[in-house]
């Protein structure tokens, strides 16, 4: 069982409250909202999807890197991590 479907409930509960959140951003923008809550709102974003992404590439690591016992099964799954990781930092 993949680690996503494993977490899915809880994966599912972050992504809908990063949705929220970015609908009250799509709110404050509309209504030419305080710049400041603006701002706060895009960073609450941002942090919401980095905890996401963190819960994922932990749950990659631990059960494609950690568990797997088919050494070049692990090597594919690295080169998966370590591609998003790269993508991530530029």
């Amino acid at each position: 069982m993949s680690h996503t479907i494993k977490d899915k409930a809880r994966l599912l509960a972050r992504v809908r409250r990063i949705q929220g959140q970015a609908a009250a951003l799509e709110k404050q923008l509309d209504v030419e909202g305080d710049c400041g809550a603006i701002l706060q709102q895009i960073a609450a974003i941002r942090g919401a999807v980095n905890g996401l992404l963190a819960a994922v590439i932990e749950g990659h690591i631990t059960d494609h890197l950690v568990l797997e016992a088919d050494e070049a099964q692990r090597r594919e799954d690295l080169d998966v991590v370590l591609q998003v990781i790269r993508s991530y930092v530029k």
